[in-house]
């Protein structure tokens, strides 16, 4: 895999529909209306060996021609070619448990099969593992979460300051934010992690470029390898998002929040005894119930 593949461990398994369209796009070089292709046929993953050019372009909103040029930017001779290889990968047996009858069953189900997506994708440890010792060596870390994405990034700074020593979130955007990056690299910061989920704003593009031309090295959960914020990415960690109820869902970049966790603890040496620390003030003060 390369940097810009989700890694970890898991059990190898037979990739899912959405894992083996995520390992054909991975590492191309595509154009906004190329991505607009990937993500339609990511989000339509159980179909998509089966449509037609003309149906894909009016699925994803483009012309069909644009599709032909996106199917030859993969490597193929055309839109038949990349079809039929489709067709080819795709395992014999699609179908689901039979429990999925209702709209929100159905949404369930498909964020089951984000997961074991997860599992495939997160075969290889190298990249996560890679992810965690840049968090962990970062003095300070800047989290980096706008709208949609604020609650993971919030979430992920809630357990990472209680084993790394200066977690800083960055979940409110404007003219400011710029500042608080140059903030955090003055401050001695070698890395930034952002949570980068649709929609995604322009803002954060930004927000990421800057931290690149400061000098940051940018680790991004992001819903897809070819999303808007990959070119400004160092190392980005694919998980897909559910798209079937009126907003977008996010098991799987939560639990890969969590992967990542796992990994920065595993390169910083105190942070068993830190969790300790924590658990001896907590029980003296009585924080928790339980």
């Amino acid at each position: 895999m390369t940097e810009t593949d989700a890694a970890g461990v898991g059990t190898p398994r037979q990739p899912g529909a959405s894992a083996r369209l995520h390992r054909l796009f991975e590492g191309r070089r595509l154009t906004p209306t190329q991505r607009r292709i990937a993500h339609c046929m990511v989000r339509q993953a159980e179909a998509a060996p089966f449509l037609s050019s003309v149906e894909l372009a009016e699925l994803a909103g483009v012309s069909q021609p644009s599709v032909t040029r996106f199917a030859v930017a993969l490597g193929f001779d055309g839109y038949p070619a990349l079809r039929r290889h489709l067709r080819d990968v795709a395992p014999a047996d699609t179908a689901t448990d039979g429990l999925s009858n209702n709209q929100y069953q159905q949404a369930v189900q498909a964020e089951i099969d984000n997961l074991r997506d997860l599992v495939s994708l997160l075969a290889d440890s190298g990249p996560v593992e890679r992810a965690g010792r840049l968090l962990a060596a970062s003095r300070p870390l800047p989290v980096l979460g706008l709208r949609a994405s604020a609650a993971q990034a919030r979430g992920f700074v809630y357990f990472a300051a209680k084993v790394h020593p200066d977690v800083r979130l960055l979940d409110e955007g404007g003219s400011l934010l710029a500042d608080r990056i140059d903030a955090a690299r003055y401050a001695g910061a070698t890395t930034l992690l952002c949570f980068a989920l649709p929609r995604h704003p322009r803002e954060v593009i930004d927000a990421l470029e800057h931290a690149g031309a400061v000098g940051l090295t940018v680790v991004t959960i992001a819903d897809a390898a070819f999303s808007p914020v990959a070119a400004h990415s160092d190392l980005l960690l694919p998980a897909a998002v559910g798209t079937g109820l009126v907003f977008d869902t996010a098991c799987a970049p939560m639990l890969l929040g969590q992967v990542l966790l796992e990994a920065m603890c595993d390169g910083l040496p105190d942070a068993q005894a830190r969790l300790e620390e924590f658990d001896a003030r907590a029980a003296g003060q009585g924080l928790f119930a339980e």
